[in-house]
């Protein structure tokens, strides 16, 4: 009887498949490709774990690795050329405009530097090819993956972390067996390595950034490799370090760079990297594993705590990773949509720490020299929705490496405003990198000036959510920089003597009415600058300032042009009525007035909002990655929950074919990953934000609960949301009525609450019912005063209506709770 509890304790130890399974992705299998990694970070140092017990790679990143060296790619010739080319707008040349700017406004040198991988650790166990067993998982309530197998009678074990706490790559390997761990441990990087021994249980990998479009590579990365072991020996041996017999080892992976700042690269990345893994070795020292994984998981748990979501349970949640994202779309896995949303909060957390670099394209992880996009910087959607999750999901310290990128463009900035046009303020084009480039890149979509005006949203929008005025006063000064560029910029209209940018794009279509992306006064342009006006002058009102400057610019924001219905009843994409009822583009640019911005509203705008609808209608679901989950949250601004849903299916659909190609329809890769194709992290991002957007807004004047819950969740928990006004939402919800609500107010004053059904009594507080448009007076919910929009149609549609829902008013004090419901 003892032998046979024995055998089933080995049993469990080795397979590993805990009873909570709620918050781990894992797998009966090592990982065949990058796609089936699992992603670690501390948002400076990355690492992919493929848990193959052989020969076992981890693929490695530090954010500060990219090629090049400190540049701005401005073209001169832009500003010489630049009234010719509004001429040729003008005039309907739409092709000769576009052919002029490509050459003369979009860089004739460097179009962005690629971010890059810093190499592997590779861990050979020639021992272990024949293994049982197996087991891999990324904990993500912790921020540690584990390998579990077998081989004969011994259990082998890997843990490995990024440690927020070390900065250091930690890897601890284990057996069930004393003296049973035999392995080799190096480094390798697809460049040139220059190997050296440190000492005689380190080893040293120095590499240096690549050159690319004719700027020379200046970035230098030193990578330590540390090994420590309980029992056993250890020699260097041709760039390796082997081990031999030990009964555990702790391995310790320290990476730094030369960079200091996008202007400045004069650090040594090989003194950095010594200091990184001393300290590192002194916090490990005396058998500290223990209390250093735990140290880094209590880090790391501070953020990732504060918000939990349940959805309900299914039989599923005992099923490998892999087979509930191939069959997600064919039954009901609610849980898993849960976790969905919650990786998404967990890469944030990983790619993107204060006084680091901002989450780039793949966030913080990428395996190539050359990677899709280069990697960097796409500011005409893809690097705001990075950043989407951020202040919703509770997670606003992690919005600061944006804030910094945008401060430092505001400066760069400057010399294209200059150079390029003429004006004063700061600008930049539609894709930036590391060294912060301004100029116009990718040839044909070079020609969008706008970034700024969507960049200084975030700017704003922070302050929304946090009520910080000493944020906002150290913000605003890049915020108005940015409406200067405008004043300067903007030209009057031929026709309607509206103020229009040109040239300009609606990233990245081209109507079929003129086949080419370059047009004027796009509706995105205008959406963008009436934000940009409107919270600039709101700041300047709040903080004190500019007091002389506030009327000329609440003139020019008069004279932006308004939204407008088109023939087919639709938003239009552009000034004139071009709209083809059959392009389906994956950009919906002209949709940013619904989300992320507040001008379309079913209360304050019904017209524009069912022109909104008729516009995504049109354009069709099918789309992949970050266009996917960019209309997740456009259905759930639709207060369409179904709609949403049915697209939140199909982005979980396998991106991976069961013979391993790649899905071109998109889809989600076997490790989470979204598939563009291929992997791009704005989509994971887009998703975790348009779940939040199903459950609570706090955009159109209230916070509105369960705004777009689909049938598919009648109930279900969640609890540490955040709206604007800082008010913090916990509830319950069942057939579809909330049953418990706390709000939590960090800031006080007025909370407009609008829900579909009536919420539960309470006795402690006064309620105050108010009619269904009550205008709020808290000033963190002044809803956008946006023109009347013009029609170009005499179609009338349906309009939804929310006079049946229910709207009370409760004034609040900053720090209390207000309760709902069985919690009081």
């Amino acid at each position: 009887m003892k032998i046979l509890i024995s055998i089933l304790l080995l049993m469990c130890a080795s397979i590993g498949v805990s009873a909570n399974q709620t918050n781990k992705l894992w797998y009966a299998q090592p990982a065949a490709v990058w796609e089936e990694a699992l992603p670690l970070g501390n948002g400076r140092l990355g690492a992919m774990v493929y848990g193959n017990p052989a020969n076992d790679s981890i693929q490695l990143n530090e954010n500060t690795f990219w090629a090049g060296g400190p540049h701005n790619n401005l073209n001169p010739a832009a500003l010489d050329s630049l009234p010719e080319i509004r001429r040729l707008i003008a005039a309907g040349d739409y092709p000769a405009a576009e052919a002029l700017a490509a050459k003369t406004i979009t860089s004739q040198g460097a179009h962005g530097m690629p971010y890059q991988t810093a190499g592997n650790l590779h861990l050979e166990f020639p021992a272990h090819a024949d293994y049982r067993n197996f087991y891999r998982d990324l904990d993500i309530e912790h921020a540690v993956t584990t390998t579990r197998y077998q081989v004969k009678d011994v259990v082998f074990t890997r843990e490995v972390f990024s440690s927020f706490v070390d900065q250091v790559i930690v890897v601890k390997l284990s057996a069930s067996k004393a003296g049973q761990l035999s392995f080799s441990a190096h480094l390798s990087h697809p460049s040139q390595p220059a190997f050296s021994q440190e000492d005689a249980n380190t080893l040293a990998m120095q590499v240096q950034s690549k050159d690319h479009e004719g700027i020379k590579g200046q970035v230098k990365l030193a990578s330590l490799l540390n090994v420590n072991l309980s029992g056993g020996s250890l020699i260097q041996r041709d760039n390796r370090i082997q081990v031999s017999n030990a009964d555990s080892a702790l391995i310790l992976i320290s990476m730094a760079t030369n960079f200091v700042k996008y202007n400045d690269i004069s650090a040594n990345a090989l003194e950095r990297s010594r200091e990184y893994l001393a300290q590192a070795k002194r916090n490990f020292e005396n058998n500290q594993y223990a209390s250093r994984k735990t140290a880094h998981s209590d880090f790391y748990k501070q953020y990732f705590d504060r918000v939990s979501l349940d959805l309900g349970k299914s039989e599923f949640a005992q099923e490998a990773t892999d087979q509930r994202i191939r069959l997600f779309a064919s039954r009901h896995d609610p849980e898993l949509a849960s976790l969905y949303f919650q990786f998404g909060r967990y890469l944030l957390i990983s790619s993107s720490q204060p006084g680091g670099q901002p989450a780039n394209l793949q966030g913080l992880w990428n395996h190539r020299q050359d990677p899709p996009w280069d990697s960097k910087y796409t500011l005409n959607i893809n690097a705001e929705m990075n950043y989407w999750p951020a202040e919703v999901t509770n997670l606003s310290e992690l919005h600061e490496p944006l804030i910094t990128m945008t401060k430092e463009l505001a400066i760069t900035g400057q010399e294209s405003a200059k150079t390029m046009y003429g004006a004063r303020g700061w600008m930049a084009h539609h894709n930036t990198d590391i060294w912060r480039i301004t100029g116009g890149v990718d040839h044909t979509w070079g020609s969008w000036p706008t970034s700024n005006a969507w960049l200084s949203q975030h700017l704003w929008e922070k302050y929304l959510y946090t009520g910080d005025k000493k944020y906002l006063a150290d913000v605003y000064p890049v915020m108005k920089s940015a409406v200067t560029f405008f004043e300067d910029f903007l030209v009057e209209s031929p026709n309607k003597k509206w103020l229009i940018v040109s040239p300009s794009m609606s990233p990245e279509n081209a109507p079929k009415a003129t086949g080419t992306k370059i047009a004027a006064g796009v509706t995105m342009d205008n959406q963008l600058l009436f934000d940009l006006y409107s919270n600039t002058i709101a700041a300047a009102k709040i903080l004190g300032e500019d007091k002389k400057q506030i009327p000329m610019w609440e003139k020019t924001l008069s004279r932006l042009p308004p939204m407008q219905i088109g023939k087919y009843h639709q938003l239009q994409e552009w000034l004139e009525d071009w709209d083809d009822p059959q392009d389906k583009h994956r950009h919906v640019s002209h949709l940013y007035g619904l989300y992320p911005s507040n001008q379309i509203s079913p209360i304050r705008s019904p017209e524009l909002f069912s022109a909104a609808r008729v516009s995504m209608e049109q354009r069709g679901d099918p789309s992949t990655g970050w266009s996917m989950n960019w209309k997740i949250n456009l259905w759930a601004r639709l207060l369409d929950g179904d709609r949403a849903f049915k697209l939140m299916r199909d982005q979980i659909k396998p991106a991976l074919t069961l013979d391993g190609s790649v899905n071109e329809s998109g889809g989600t890769y076997p490790n989470m990953f979204d598939a563009h194709p291929p992997f791009q992290i704005d989509g994971n991002f887009g998703f975790t934000s348009g779940m939040a957007e199903m459950l609570a807004q706090s955009h159109d004047g209230a916070v509105h609960l369960l705004p777009a819950l689909p049938q598919a969740w009648p109930e279900g928990e969640v609890k540490g949301l955040v709206m604007r006004g800082g008010f913090v939402v916990d509830m319950r919800w069942a057939e579809g009525q909330i049953r418990e609500l706390k709000i939590h107010s960090r800031l006080g004053g007025n909370l407009h609450l609008r829900t579909h059904s009536l919420l539960p009594e309470v006795n402690n507080f006064k309620v105050k019912k108010i009619t269904c448009n009550g205008k709020n007076p808290n000033p963190y919910y002044q809803q956008a005063q946006i023109k009347k929009p013009l029609k170009n149609t005499t179609k009338a549609m349906p309009q939804l209506s929310l006079a049946n829902t229910y709207l009370i008013e409760v004034i609040t004090e900053a720090g209390r709770d207000y309760v709902w419901g069985a919690s009081q």
